[in-house]
């Protein structure tokens, strides 16, 4: 055997062993996490708990030195832990869209591939399963960074009493994708109407000779262009895969940072992780300065304020409600000062969850080169 096999052969056995030392650990971590459900069940206390799980993979990304980079590093204790707690119960969380939607990626990259996912229609029906304990979680978007706010999910929270435990920012990163390779011979492209537009420029210099066709998602789009001859799809690398597409060209997105935030949906309140985000909703009373003097708790108390968002009353004419998003934890000392004085100015003042911030995804960068075809 020559020097470079011989060498080769040498490193995969050292893998090998490594890799079952790997194995080993992990069933080592699923029989303690048996003894923890255990208690868990005792004390009746959930399965998922997105504070503790959060903290986790902070601590592992801490410690990381490398070369496994930190988004890989998350990846890979995320299904530990979801098979972790698929062991202990099958934990369910619906989610709106069709499968390999954005907020099934949204969905699957928080809770991990061991956890049951239910497509559902509407945001509505998000909200509707969670309420109904048909779920336990729901997942819902509720803002992208080019297109705003999702006001539908914000109305949502006027009649319901579901609080939100966690948030994912995901990029949005559209992918051309068709049944065989090359550009040419492509007359139809198939997406949802806010994805054109996202995608105008690309668009313009590489396939000039298509027709865009709006369809009702992106994972509609994938499944006609597996059916059709001459037609591509603009969609997630998910519906792809889904769909034994090829990808033709990535990221062909015009907005290089683009992305979207969703919120999980819970029955419970989430506890502190140290690094956490509260949304509330207020309605202010009619007098002049009232919002002004509404903000100012935040201010003396030394809260950031990463969100306001305003959306009329369904009760009222020209009556409004205030959404807000601030650092920290209903928990903490200094918020809940600034929510009881706050409070005496508001008309109504509503707590929609403490959970733990998410950063920005690591993929998403300022300056990302063309997108590349293959």
């Amino acid at each position: 055997m020559k020097g470079g096999l011989a060498r080769l052969a040498a490193l995969r056995g050292r893998i090998d062993a490594v890799d079952k030392r790997i194995l080993g650990m992990l069933n080592r971590r699923l029989s303690i996490t048996g003894n923890i459900a255990a208690i868990k069940r005792s004390e009746r206390l959930p399965v998922y708990a997105p504070e503790r799980e959060e903290m986790i993979l902070r601590s592992l990304a801490t410690r990381n030195r490398g070369p496994l980079s930190e988004p890989a590093l998350r990846a890979i204790f995320r299904e530990i832990i979801s098979a972790a707690r698929a062991a202990e119960e099958p934990v369910r969380a619906a989610y709106f869209g069709p499968e390999a939607s954005f907020t099934h990626i949204a969905a699957r990259s928080h809770f991990g591939s061991q956890t049951v996912l239910v497509p559902v229609r509407t945001i509505g029906d998000v909200f509707a399963e969670v309420e109904r304990k048909k779920t336990e979680y729901g997942v819902v978007p509720v803002e992208n960074s080019t297109e705003g706010i999702v006001n539908y999910t914000l109305d949502m929270f006027f009649d319901s009493d579901l609080k939100i435990c966690a948030e994912v920012l995901l990029p949005v990163e559209h992918m051309l994708m068709a049944r065989k390779d090359g550009l040419p011979g492509i007359q139809v492209v198939y997406s949802h109407p806010i994805v054109f537009p996202q995608c105008r420029r690309w668009l313009q210099e590489n396939l000039r000779q298509a027709r865009p066709v709006e369809v009702s998602s992106t994972s509609e789009a994938a499944r006609r262009a597996a059916r059709e001859r001459g037609s591509a799809a603009i969609g997630t690398e998910l519906a792809a895969g889904m769909n034994g597409l090829r990808i033709l060209a990535r990221n062909i997105e015009d907005m290089t940072d683009n992305h979207t935030r969703f919120l999980v949906l819970s029955r419970r309140w989430s506890g502190r992780t140290g690094k956490d985000k509260t949304s509330v909703m207020f309605a202010v009373k009619d007098r002049v300065g009232a919002l002004y003097d509404m903000l100012l708790p935040f201010r003396r108390n030394g809260i950031n304020l990463t969100s306001i968002e305003s959306r009329p009353s369904r009760r009222r004419a020209w009556e409004y409600y205030f959404f807000v998003d601030f650092l920290g934890h209903v928990a903490e000392t200094r918020v809940a000062r600034a929510l009881r004085e706050m409070e005496k100015g508001c008309s109504m003042l509503k707590l929609l969850g403490s959970y733990a911030a998410a950063d920005l995804p690591a993929r998403v960068r300022l300056v990302r080169s063309k997108a590349r075809l293959g």
